[in-house]
């Protein structure tokens, strides 16, 4: 856990403006018994998890596919090689959705811009906790690997039985 009170602060800011706005038939699925809270999330989504990214081609044809991503910050991080088609997607058109699903204990569904992480600090914290994780560095990985942080304008996080997953897994509940 990376976050900061006010990095928790403002992804529980988003999360209650995106439930309040989305639809009442989302909103008759995410009760509040069901949505976990941002303290939560960020103890829940620690380590690599795989997330569901959903990029888009020049001619407006969605894409899924799956990714290696970390929880840091109060967002995702996660990579890709320069000559994906991911990496072509992303360059020219940065909206994504990215959904990390686990079965139906736990979810989180997020739209936003996938931002490209440059050379500089935020980057080389990026890299080192990838590093800790994985043992090598991504960069290491190919001639061109790029590192992105979503910047989320849209979350909604889902638990099932959320009291019996925080109690699972050794989180307080808010």
């Amino acid at each position: 856990m990376r976050e900061t009170p006010e990095e928790i602060a403002a992804l529980q800011a988003l999360l209650d403006a995106s439930h309040a706005r989305a639809t009442g038939h989302l909103r008759s699925i995410i009760t509040d018994e069901r949505t976990l809270s941002a303290e939560e999330l960020v103890q829940l989504l620690t380590g690599m998890k795989v997330l569901s990214v959903a990029t888009v081609t020049v001619h407006g044809e969605p894409r899924i596919s799956a990714l290696d991503g970390h929880f840091l910050h109060g967002t995702w991080t996660f990579g890709t090689a320069g000559g994906s088609a991911k990496a072509r997607h992303l360059e020219r058109r940065p909206a994504v959705s990215v959904a990390h699903i686990d079965g139906e204990d736990l979810a989180l569904f997020s739209h936003g811009t996938a931002e490209l992480l440059p050379p500089g600090p935020a980057r080389d914290e990026v890299d080192a906790h990838w590093t800790a994780h994985y043992g090598s560095s991504p960069f290491s990985w190919g001639d061109d690997i790029r590192m992105y942080r979503l910047r989320m304008s849209w979350a909604t996080a889902y638990a099932s039985k959320r009291d019996e997953l925080l109690r699972s897994r050794g989180v307080q509940p808010r």
